[in-house]
């Protein structure tokens, strides 16, 4: 079937608004699907019910990494990281992509051990990737300003970081050009399938049409996918982060501990970013995100005890964004079961934002029903037992 041939009740009038594809969602998956689906030619229209990247999407951390994924994911990530390396030509911004590398560190022989046998594991899958062990003298070569007492680490050179609302807005503003219409402040109350198509009734009495809706809504997913007939058992929560006052160039990879909750980054202008999912509550009815003070002094704890120039740094800034997290760390991708012409992407756990670009491209194939080229299996909908949703 061909999507973008809109059937004459669907066009627009001046209540009722009419597209190919309805995104529920204006995060970084739901504008990486309306990109990938308006330069097919498919009319796409995004509903986000606050701005665009206003939740986890524009203030997470900006891993771009490959390096400890689940298995499962690792196909999807490295597609991923091949659209980020050459962003500036296909997105006409390089988000300020740097790959400078990531690197996770093992503090005893044990966990060293732990990184090897991963290390192998991955070699194994025959994919044209790898997370290479590095000993004592080359961890030290790469982060002399690591505590003394590591012995070795796990590499991939190409990881690094972006700028996350960079990238969101990089992505709105390219699907926009390629013909996407983004409504911000459009809030779904209601969707239903009647004769063929969907209909969004938005909370201003507004109503979207279209063939084919896609669930991007992030930590609000779990409602949108309960409209569906998709139970899932989502848990919304904070990711805290923090960044210091600037401090001499003291690390230039991406650094993470086995072990530990870590992800420390220095950027060039001298300051640090310290996070590694100390998760705190949120409130999706008032899309408030708190900072709690335990979780901070335990991410400050780790990363002086990991680099002790951090014990004179000046945090100057915390914050949360509000993300949607799985029992097993998976996101949720693929198709509904609940309903018909509807797909998911949501439930990245966060650690969706370096995914965004290749799930833009499935979440475009699926809609274009054409199979995607990642295996997206693992990450099916029904994987989860049914529960009652919140």
């Amino acid at each position: 079937m061909n999507w973008r041939h809109l059937p004459a009740r669907w066009r627009k009038t001046d209540m009722e608004r009419g597209s190919d594809v309805l995104i529920v969602g204006g995060g970084i998956q739901g504008m990486s699907a309306a990109l990938q689906l308006a330069r097919r030619g498919i009319g796409v229209c995004v509903l986000e019910k606050d701005y665009v990247g206003r939740h986890a999407s524009g203030v997470n951390a900006g891993g771009v990494r490959t390096l400890g994924r689940h298995l499962s994911e690792l196909p999807l990530s490295i597609k991923a990281k091949s659209l980020w390396l050459t962003a500036q030509d296909w997105l006409d911004d390089d988000c300020g992509f740097r790959p400078v590398g990531q690197i996770r560190v093992a503090e005893t022989q044990a966990a060293f051990a732990q990184l090897q046998t991963r290390s192998s594991l991955v070699s194994s899958l025959g994919l044209e990737y790898r997370e290479h062990v590095i000993d004592a003298s080359e961890l030290y070569d790469r982060l002399p300003a690591l505590t003394p007492h590591c012995v070795g680490g796990l590499f991939v050179a190409d990881d690094g970081y972006a700028n996350p609302y960079r990238t969101v807005l990089a992505m709105k503003h390219a699907a926009v050009r390629a013909g996407a219409v983004v409504e911000e402040r459009s809030a779904v109350a209601h969707l239903g399938y009647k004769d063929g198509g969907w209909s969004a009734k938005l909370q201003d009495g507004r109503t979207f049409r279209a063939d084919v809706l896609l669930n991007c809504a992030g930590a609000w997913g779990q409602r949108i996918a309960a409209m569906l007939g998709d139970e899932v058992a989502l848990k919304p929560n904070g990711s805290m982060l923090m960044i210091t006052a600037r401090l001499p160039p003291m690390v230039g990879p991406v650094v993470g501990a086995a072990g530990r909750s870590l992800s420390f980054k220095q950027f060039p202008n001298g300051t640090v970013l310290i996070g590694g999912g100390h998760r705190a509550p949120v409130d999706l009815d008032t899309n408030q995100a708190n900072v709690l003070l335990p979780g901070i002094a335990k991410a400050a704890e780790t990363a002086i005890t990991l680099f002790p120039f951090m014990a004179s740094a000046h945090a100057v800034r915390f914050w949360s964004g509000i993300e949607g997290f799985m029992d097993d760390g998976l996101p949720v991708i693929g198709p509904s079961l609940g309903s018909p012409k509807a797909f998911h992407a949501f439930g990245f756990s966060a650690h969706g934002f370096q995914l965004a670009p290749a799930v833009g491209e499935v979440m475009a194939d699926l809609v274009s029903q054409v199979e995607p080229a990642t295996p997206i299996e693992a990450f099916s909908v029904g994987r989860q037992p049914r529960s009652p949703s919140a």
